[in-house]
């Protein structure tokens, strides 16, 4: 039989490295339309009335959401709200122009924690030898996110960051998986995939070769996993199963 030792990890990145839980997505984006309204007033940039602000960028951004739910292609959110604003005579620097699209997250930010140790538990994998990656289905922003993981100490441990905005397709699309692969540079049997949906993350990766763990959380509440997928409460739990699967005579395991 083939090795199948785990040589690398990649993660989803909400709910599974980061929870947010069920959020009123409308009250933070207005918080998020505020602090980037005030942001651009301070720069003497042209935004006009707030609600008038507020709702054109809300409304843009929900018809582009709902599009990309059709054709499975999500879009960058900087890019069109930078579009927006520039239409509107708005004129920023590179840098500006990052900073107003963190504004627009930064609500969002502050409802995301990450689990006691987490960062231990990262550490923890690096020591064992371990490549880290992430791939995330998103139109967020990557200097956004990067900002987030930053600041809960968790980015340097991810050498690979892979974000269905950068492609024509997102998970369960095995090809992003494929992707992440390559880039991490070992063979899909080789990597364990850790998420929090059994439909976007356990399924096609196991698909594509990987092997899987499902972690809980709400978005996976009362659903049963499919059979050979390993099971965690929490992300501290995994250097020692990984232990336990490299340590198997073939590294093939059993779900438990």
């Amino acid at each position: 039989m083939p090795d199948k030792k785990i040589k690398a990890v990649l993660f989803d990145l909400g709910e599974t490295l980061v929870n947010f839980g069920k959020v009123n997505t409308t009250k933070l984006f207005r918080r998020g339309a505020r602090l980037s309204y005030d942001f651009l007033r301070s720069c003497g940039q042209p935004v006009g009335n707030f609600e008038y602000y507020c709702w054109r960028n809300l409304i843009a951004l929900r018809i582009r959401h709902l599009l990309s739910n059709i054709t499975k292609n999500d879009f960058n959110s900087l890019v069109l709200l930078r579009g927006i604003g520039t239409r509107r005579g708005i004129k920023l620097d590179r840098e500006q122009w990052r900073h107003f699209a963190w504004l627009w997250y930064e609500p969002l930010s502050r409802v995301g924690r990450t689990e006691p140790k987490t960062a231990e538990t990262l550490a923890a994998l690096k020591k064992m030898g371990l490549k880290l990656g992430i791939v995330s289905n998103t139109f967020i922003n990557g200097n956004s996110l990067e900002k987030h993981l930053e600041q809960v100490g968790i980015l340097e441990f991810f050498t690979v960051r892979v974000y269905s905005y950068e492609f024509d397709f997102r998970k369960p699309d095995v090809r992003i998986f494929k992707v992440a692969a390559e880039r991490i540079g070992e063979m899909v049997k080789n990597i364990l995939f850790v998420g929090d949906r059994i439909d976007k993350d356990v399924k096609p990766a196991a698909k594509s070769g990987m092997q899987v763990v499902l972690k809980a959380a709400y978005t996976n509440a009362r659903e049963t996993a499919p059979k050979g997928t390993w099971k965690i409460n929490q992300l501290c739990e995994l250097p020692g199963l990984i232990e336990r699967i490299n340590a198997e005579k073939w590294g093939t395991g059993i779900g438990f």
